[in-house]
């Protein structure tokens, strides 16, 4: 039987595997590649270079909240549930990510540091969203934003929620009243926005 073709996607499953492992103190392309069973040139042809390596890892990590929330902000429906949703989600996808795997999610904060270009990607890409939902809302009549500019009230959606998305504040997400907390924060946003 042939050896499996060596695919970027392999290769960041490997890498994920062995930043659980090592941590992203310890973890190296060299280790990835034992973990394929190829040479570190093998992995060199895919990413250049080790950063590239750990942007591309924490970039899929990311990737993987924002395209199930994407399918919320394109989905059909009145916007005001599909806000509820998708703020609803986010939170709870971050709070998945912190709990179920606590080593996995501290590698990816010290991964996140160094990859601040992914990081803005990924907000301006949930802001977007945001923005679509709240056009959306404005286009069946039941959202208003400041001046008309939908862009600008997605942001401060965004940042008012902070508390519930922010891997800053991961401790604070096992805190028994943060669901009462969340609620309350998400329907003040919804009545801010209510035209």
């Amino acid at each position: 039987m042939p050896p499996e073709t060596l695919t970027p996607d392999r290769i960041l499953e490997a890498t994920e595997e062995v930043l659980r492992r090592f941590g992203p103190a310890k973890a190296t392309v060299v280790d990835v590649a034992r973990a394929l069973g190829v040479s570190h040139g093998s992995v060199y042809r895919h990413f250049p270079s080790k950063a590239a390596l750990r942007e591309a890892v924490t970039e899929r990590w990311l990737s993987r909240t924002s395209e199930a929330l994407a399918a919320i902000a394109a989905g059909p429906g009145p916007a005001p549930e599909r806000l509820e949703r998708w703020l609803s989600e986010l939170f709870e996808a971050k709070r998945h990510k912190a709990g179920d795997d606590p080593e996995l999610f501290a590698t990816y904060m010290a991964l996140i540091g160094e990859s601040g270009g992914v990081v803005e990607r990924h907000v301006a890409d949930l802001v977007g969203q945001l923005a679509q939902i709240l056009q959306d809302g404005h286009e069946q009549g039941v959202f208003k934003a400041p001046d008309g500019d939908y862009a600008t009230a997605a942001r401060a959606v965004f940042d008012a929620t902070n508390r519930f998305h922010d891997p800053a504040y991961a401790p604070e997400w096992s805190s028994p009243d943060i669901t009462t907390a969340f609620a309350a924060v998400r329907a003040l946003a919804l009545r801010g926005l209510m035209a």
